[in-house]
């Protein structure tokens, strides 16, 4: 499942130009709902400019406070705050309900609404550049536009990212990436090549993906945000795991996790996710070393078995073994009356003859000791011999050795 993208999160965060309205979320909602309510439609035709300014930024606290908690009440009161902003052109205050519906669409997957209205939003952010509102009657400055128009920028391509166009995601960060460069954002920059780089590993472009985490790296040691530093730390981690050098990734991963283990209050799915990396690393190093073992394994038993049957075929053929030599074939033809002896059996009298044991004979011709000694009672009945050395005698005699 392709990562939800980081950058989100720095775009809704983005400066709301349109006044610093409060944020509710830490308030009793009930109770500036309540507020809300209370305002019928006679009331609104027969508001003045200013009450109407103060119940627009209501809808928009109670749209904020509700943006995580509630979405269908996100939307409900996003709806109500441009029902007052739109007739009168407040373009700041539609960019930022319409900026939130885009929002709500985009977390439900419902992507051709939340471009829709992010494109809305784009339009109303334009459109600021040559109008005024209540709340601020000097007009909006350059940096102000920019400001609000990078985080719709950033926003699209989220959206074109989810909807795996590619292309057409990079255009778009490209656009906001422009601003961040023009106003020296570092931080923002950082975050947007951070969530760049984790696009092109989804992508399976690993180069390309490098080349962006070096970027994340370069604007947070710019800006010294220690965050961005280790995003960048967690972006290498998941580099080097897809590049199988696991080594190298669970140095970056085990730094990032140091970071996170000692911030536990900033993001507990940052941690999940390193986490997450670590284990898959650490199972493909087990994976790893167990596959080599293996085949160490391997090779030493087919390293053995060569060994054993080429010493094995060099005893058969006559030839001296390193440690338990066979003697050669004798020269001295048995005579008439010698008895007739089996190649096995003659090979057993002369390591006999030899001054071999029970135990050295087993060695060098691969047999038990129950089969030499079985061997050695055979060549004394034939011999009519009633100890080794009468049979070594007596076989001497017959030329039979």
């Amino acid at each position: 499942m392709k990562n939800w993208p980081v950058i989100v999160i720095l775009f809704l965060s983005s400066t709301l130009v349109a006044g610093a309205y409060n944020d509710h979320r830490g308030h009793n909602l009930d109770s500036l709902e309540r507020v809300v309510a209370a305002w019928t439609p006679d009331a609104v035709d027969r508001a003045t400019t200013e009450a109407l300014v103060d119940l627009n930024r209501a809808c928009r606290d109670l749209m904020l406070g509700y943006a995580v908690i509630n979405g269908e009440k996100c939307m409900f009161y996003a709806r109500k705050a441009l029902s007052i902003s739109h007739p009168r052109q407040w373009h700041s205050a539609d960019s930022d309900a319409y900026r939130y519906l885009g929002q709500q669409f985009y977390g439900r997957e419902q992507y051709d609404s939340a471009l829709f209205y992010y494109r809305a939003a784009l339009g109303s952010v334009t459109a600021m550049a040559t109008a005024t509102s209540p709340t601020n009657p000097d007009g909006y400055s350059e940096r102000e536009i920019d400001d609000n128009r990078s985080a719709l920028y950033g926003a699209i391509g989220n959206l074109y990212n989810m909807m795996d166009s590619i292309p057409q995601a990079m255009e778009w960060y490209g656009k906001a990436g422009e601003i961040f460069e023009k106003y020296g954002w570092d931080e923002s920059n950082s975050v947007l090549h951070y969530n760049m780089g984790e696009t092109w590993v989804d992508e399976g472009d690993l180069h390309q993906a490098r080349q962006e985490y070096d970027l994340a790296l370069s604007y947070a040691e710019a800006s010294g945000d220690s965050l961005m530093i280790v995003q960048a730390w967690k972006g290498y981690g998941r580099l080097y795991k897809e590049l199988g050098k696991t080594r190298k990734s669970l140095s970056y991963l085990r730094k990032a996790d140091a970071y996170y283990a000692a911030h536990p209050d900033f993001s507990p799915k940052f941690r999940t996710e390193n986490l997450d990396n670590m284990k898959e690393v650490l199972s493909r190093q087990k994976r790893r070393l167990g596959n080599l073992a293996g085949c160490l394994t391997g090779m030493f038993l087919v390293v053995l078995s060569f060994f054993l049957r080429h010493r094995k075929q060099k005893t058969r053929s006559g030839e001296t073994p390193a440690s338990e030599p066979v003697p050669a074939p004798a020269d001295v033809k048995p005579g008439a009356d010698a008895p007739h002896l089996t190649k096995r059996e003659r090979e057993i009298l002369d390591l006999l003859a030899k001054g071999y044991t029970t135990a050295q004979i087993a060695d060098a011709v691969f047999l038990s000791h129950e089969t030499v000694r079985w061997y050695r009672k055979r060549l004394l009945g034939k011999f009519e011999a009633a100890n080794t050395p009468e049979l070594i005698s007596r076989a001497k005699e017959s030329g039979s050795i």
